[in-house]
């Protein structure tokens, strides 16, 4: 039996059909991801950018380049230096091994860049830390006196203002004078006297009282004070925020 029709038939709507057909809007405020090769060297440069900001507020790493701080500082060390602490009124203090720049004449003249491929990207990774400085024209010493001392050295004895100094740091087989005898000199206002801890394989504010300062360096040209040994992970150490 047929059952009569009581109106116009109505075509009910395939629901999952139309959740094909229509594609699903993103939800209000969802960004796209970048694709990967748009996100790589965003990256990159912003990983360079943080690196820029370390070496310029907090740290930079310096290669050690001869053995004139054995055993304290090894050749091929990196060693990282505090940055932030000159900017919280550190100043070099007796004792505490420092970077400075070449004041002129302590080492010879660094050749040029040859231009290539490899040394634009090495400039570019040493301008921004992660690599040691291109020019490679910093040392590494200890400070010995500071403005207004007077330092001397005669036979094994090094005084500071007349009173012997111990130095525990010194090379196994060193002395405090390593057969160079020297003033007494007083170190002028806003310089620092400084040798490095093998003494005898130094060339350091002794060998050059004939320059600017009569050896001194002048505390603007100190980076800062070395902070730690970051590399090689055998020979890691650490001196403290202000190097001591």
């Amino acid at each position: 039996m047929t059952l009569p029709q009581t109106g116009p038939a109505v075509e009910i709507p395939d629901q999952q059909a139309e959740s094909h057909a229509q594609p699903r809007s993103t939800a209000p405020g969802r960004r796209r991801r970048l694709p990967w090769w748009a996100e790589f060297p965003a990256m990159i440069v912003l990983g360079l950018v943080i690196a820029l900001a370390i070496k310029t507020c907090l740290f930079q790493v310096f290669s050690i380049p001869s053995g004139s701080m054995e055993n304290t500082l090894r050749i091929g060390d990196r060693v990282a230096v505090n940055k932030l602490a000159p900017l919280f009124g550190w100043e070099p203090a007796r004792g505490e091994p420092v970077v400075f720049k070449d004041p002129g004449g302590w080492l010879p003249v660094q050749p040029t860049s040859s231009g290539t491929l490899g040394d634009v990207v090495g400039s570019t990774l040493s301008f921004v830390g992660l690599l040691p400085p291109k020019d490679d024209n910093y040392l590494v010493k200890r400070v010995i006196a500071t403005g207004g001392e007077t330092v001397q050295c005669a036979g094994k004895n090094l005084t500071v203002n007349g009173k012997t100094i111990a130095e525990p740091y010194l090379h196994p087989g060193d002395d405090s004078c390593a057969g160079l005898d020297f003033g007494p000199v007083t170190v002028p206002q806003g310089y620092v006297w400084v040798e490095g801890d093998h003494r005898s394989d130094s060339a350091d504010s002794r060998y050059h009282q004939g320059g600017p300062g009569a050896g001194a360096v002048p505390v603007a040209d100190v980076v800062g004070p070395a902070a730690a040994v970051v590399w090689p992970l055998g020979h890691l150490d650490w001196f403290g925020w202000a190097g001591k």
